[in-house]
C-alpha cells in the first residue's frame, strides 16, 4: 500500500507535544472583540490540549 498523506489542514491546525498529546488553537478569538471581557480574551489565548475522544482521529489525520 501506499503511504499515508498527511491531512493539511490538519497538519496547520494541531501540533505534537514531546510527550505525544496534541495542541490546538481555541475557538472565539478571531473577531468581536470588542464585547469580551480581557480575562475571556487572555484565557483564549493559550493552547489547548486536544480531547481522549478525538486524538486518535487527529493522529491519523496528522500520519502519527
Amino acid at each position: 500500500m501506499p503511504k499515508q498523506k498527511t491531512h493539511r489542514g490538519a497538519a496547520k491546525r494541531f501540533k505534537t507535544t514531546g510527550s505525544g498529546k496534541i495542541v490546538r488553537v481555541q475557538a472565539h478569538v478571531r473577531h468581536y472583540l470588542e464585547h469580551k471581557p480581557a480575562t475571556k480574551k487572555r484565557r483564549l489565548q493559550r493552547p489547548e490540549m486536544v480531547s481522549k475522544a478525538d486524538a486518535p482521529k487527529v493522529k491519523k489525520m496528522l500520519g502519527l
